[in-house]
């Protein structure tokens, strides 16, 4: 037995404090991040965010696409209002289809429209600036990547709503036996390795990495990234901001229409289609997919024409022939490499191993594999490649399900690592990447990529609800692959049973265009990729001869099917009356096409390059094209600039960010948190290591612990992360707090059993 005793009045006291100061957290964590009840009467989106009150625009977007056939213009409106009482210069990060001909935008404030011009990026900005400092309405179009865009308005005036229109036009990639169109909704994060030296300033205004070899590009850092709903800003900022509407016409039945990302209303014949959200509205957390097939095709090609001022332009659709048979195909060596940086946490990574599980199981006997992981270091399920065996299979399937997300993102590191040993002699090797891609070194990864990528292939497969498409698609057009992605939210087994039956060699390779008559000197893309079964290829041209009316001419397409030599005519007719309407946005897909081979160069260094020129020369057929064809480039902005002034005291301007929107199914570790540890060590089937023990080789799983993103960070308003902060959450500190309240309680109670 023990004696009861009382609490003494320092430890009553004590307990007071503690509860008290975990009410008081409490009380903080609410109002750091709700927005009090007056603010949201008075209509005013602000937050207590670091210790400061920002204060956020809001944001509308309506999207309506007119497609022909598999060509599209997209027009996005983008509706801007300031519901607090002070004036903002507000910046609002984007994204577009990182094939996007952006050749328009208009801006209209009160009673002004004001049609954007095109200007030198250095020229747009400054014009920017000026209307800025003198209390101007002003907008700014700047495009950082392909597909990533910052739209910037100044003096945006309490309670006064900005519209801004934008157009764009492109080609529709037919995909897996279907059209697919991509409307991207929201930027992910970005990681981004810091580098050692320090960074210097160019004309531009943007700061870049240290300088590089000779020979190679340094682009502007990415723009900070903003706030993002459900981590950092309130509740109260809106969240169905999107409307989506899309005409689609053809000259041949239409079938298939669907999307897997959103549900769809669809009105219509079968040959024009009227296509709706059925939402009426949606988050922008996610990307929109449309996919639609064209029947009645029973040719294997097809050429479009347009004449204008500029040239007579060609668009030539090339489908690939038949598939070979099973005994002709040959060999593969599959080389997996999978991103278990902490943006893959959750859904990611779940279907990353749910692919793996099928791409494994389609493995045939005589094909050989290796497994690769990488964060911000790499691993691999063996020292050299193994065969298919199902012992293997079943070994390597073991070590996928092992792997766990966390830490950076860093490519360049995976594709060292996959490209470190030779190729299994009699294969062909197929690198497979499954990854998010978010990162914002795209140009060293496309760089490593065309120096390693020697005899093999490089199939890139987006894993997420809104990956960097143009950094995959890029990856398998330089690697002479594909690009596919996968949307974790959907039915995912469904689609990685899909996905792992297309890892297929090529049907058709070394594809070369002769021109014939057309005098098409100005074909793009340059390097024409291999063709894979169930897709299609769009190759441009433009001529500054005149052709005769109702003249015949006729191409040749050439290449090899497994190795035999495959040839295919084309014969086109000049039409005897030209529409000037007619494909008109055949010019704008050329200079676009065109503007990406010159962009290709520079990313992917020197041997890339055929009579392309110095860094310079290309920087100015970039901008030349963007001047000439009014299109957003790297060095081009579209500006628009108010007659009226909006702002007697432009000084007093608060800058903030149009808030973003969470991706979809991406864990907080991709915005600045920290990382867990990796998986477990699995042994491969014991005669396998004992083969590879003879050969002096290690068998063991080069797994480790992951580290947190220490060299290198998110791209954000704060070190290592987007929009997160480096302090402990208030329900951290009260956990923390918590904890230390039940150690004392515990310890006051062991005193008393002692007694």
């Amino acid at each position: 037995m023990y004696e009861r005793r009382r609490l003494t009045p320092l430890c009553t006291l004590l307990l007071a404090f503690l509860i008290s100061l975990l009410a008081m957290m409490d009380a903080y964590a609410f109002f750091n991040t709700k927005v009090r009840a007056e603010d949201e009467i008075g209509g005013s989106v602000r937050a207590l965010i670091h210790g400061k009150s920002d204060y956020f625009p809001t944001l509308k977007s309506d999207i309506s696409a007119q497609i022909e056939g598999d060509l599209a213009t997209v027009t996005v409106v983008q509706t801007f209002l300031n519901p607090s009482d002070k004036v903002l210069n507000a910046i609002y990060l984007f994204p577009l289809n990182k094939d996007a001909a952006v050749s328009f935008m208009m801006m209209e404030t009160g009673d002004e429209r004001i049609t954007a011009v095109i200007k030198k990026k250095a020229q747009a900005r400054a014009l920017y600036d000026t209307a800025k400092s003198e209390g101007k309405a002003a907008a700014l179009l700047s495009q950082h990547r392909p597909n990533m865009f910052t739209q910037e308005l100044a003096n945006l005036m309490p309670g006064q709503p900005v519209v801004i229109t934008l157009k764009y036009s492109m080609a529709v990639p037919r995909i897996d036996g279907a059209y697919e169109l991509v409307v991207p909704l929201v930027v992910g994060p970005r990681f981004v390795p810091q580098p050692k030296p320090v960074a210097r300033t160019v004309s531009n205004g943007e700061t870049q990495g240290p300088a590089k070899k000779s020979g190679q590009w340094s682009f502007g850092k990415l723009p900070a990234y903003p706030m993002v709903g459900g981590l950092t800003i309130p509740d109260t900022i809106e969240k169905d901001r999107v409307s989506l509407h899309i005409e689609l016409k053809s000259a041949v039945t239409l079938k298939g229409i669907k999307s897997t990302t959103h549900k769809l209303v669809v009105s219509g014949d079968d040959r024009q289609k009227s296509i709706d959200l059925a939402a009426g509205r949606t988050m922008d957390n996610k990307d929109f997919v449309l996919r639609y097939e064209l029947s009645g095709r029973s040719v294997e090609a097809g050429l479009l024409s347009h004449h204008d001022e500029r040239g007579h332009f060609f668009s030539l659709l090339v489908e690939p022939p038949n598939a070979p048979l099973e005994k002709d195909i040959t060999p593969r060596e599959m080389v997996f490499v999978l991103d278990t940086s902490g943006s893959m946490m959750g859904m990611a990574m779940d279907a990353s191993k749910t692919f793996m599980r099928h791409a494994i199981a389609t493995l045939r006997p005589r094909d050989y594999f290796r497994i690769i992981r990488f964060s911000d270091n790499t691993g691999e399920f063996a020292a050299r490649p193994v065969q298919a065996t199902t012992l293997n299979k079943m070994a390597g399937l073991k070590y996928v399900n092992s792997l766990m997300a966390g830490g950076g993102t860093q490519i360049p590191k995976a594709i060292e690592q996959a490209f470190s040993v030779p190729a299994e002699p009699g294969t062909l090797r197929i690198v497979t990447f499954l990854t998010d891609g978010y990162i914002g070194n795209e140009a060293r990864v496309l760089q490593l990529i065309n120096e390693k990528i020697g005899d093999a292939r490089i199939y890139a497969f987006g894993v997420g609800s809104s990956v960097n498409r143009y950094l995959l698609a890029e990856m398998g057009r330089i690697g002479r692959g594909f690009a596919r992605f996968i949307d974790p939210s959907e039915d995912v087994n469904k689609v990685a049973m899909e996905l792992a039956r297309r890892l297929e060699a090529p049907l058709l390779t070394d594809i070369k265009i002769n021109w014939g008559g057309l005098k098409a000197t100005q074909a793009t893309p340059e390097i024409i990729p291999d063709l894979f079964k169930g897709d299609s290829l769009r190759i441009m041209a433009r001529s500054m001869d005149k052709l005769p009316a109702g003249s015949t001419h006729t191409l040749t397409i050439s290449g090899y099917t497994n190795g035999r030599k495959a040839d295919m005519p084309v014969s086109f007719t000049v039409p005897q009356k030209l529409d000037a309407d007619r494909y008109n946005a055949l010019p704008l897909v050329w200079a676009r096409s065109t503007i990406a081979d010159h962009m290709r160069v520079l990313n992917t260094g020197r041997s890339y390059r055929r009579k392309a020129g110095s860094n310079a020369q290309v920087e100015g057929a970039v901008t030349k094209l963007g001047l000439d064809f009014s299109l957003m480039t790297q060095w081009t902005s579209f500006v628009a600039v108010s007659e009226k002034i909006v702002n007697e005291a432009p000084k007093d301007a608060v800058d903030t960010n149009v808030p973003l929107n969470r991706v979809k199914g991406v864990a907080n570790e991709a915005y600045g948190k920290k990382a867990p540890v990796n998986g477990q060590q699995i042994p491969l089937p014991n005669r396998l290591q004992k083969a590879q023990r003879q050969q002096g080789t290690r068998t063991a799983l080069i797994t480790s612990r992951l580290q947190g993103v220490g060299t290198g960070g998110f791209v954000g308003s704060v070190p290592g992360g987007f929009g997160g902060s480096t302090a402990p959450e208030p329900a951290t500190n009260a956990a923390m707090l918590l904890l230390l309240l039940l150690m004392i309680t515990g310890w006051m109670w062991g005193k008393r059993r002692k007694a």
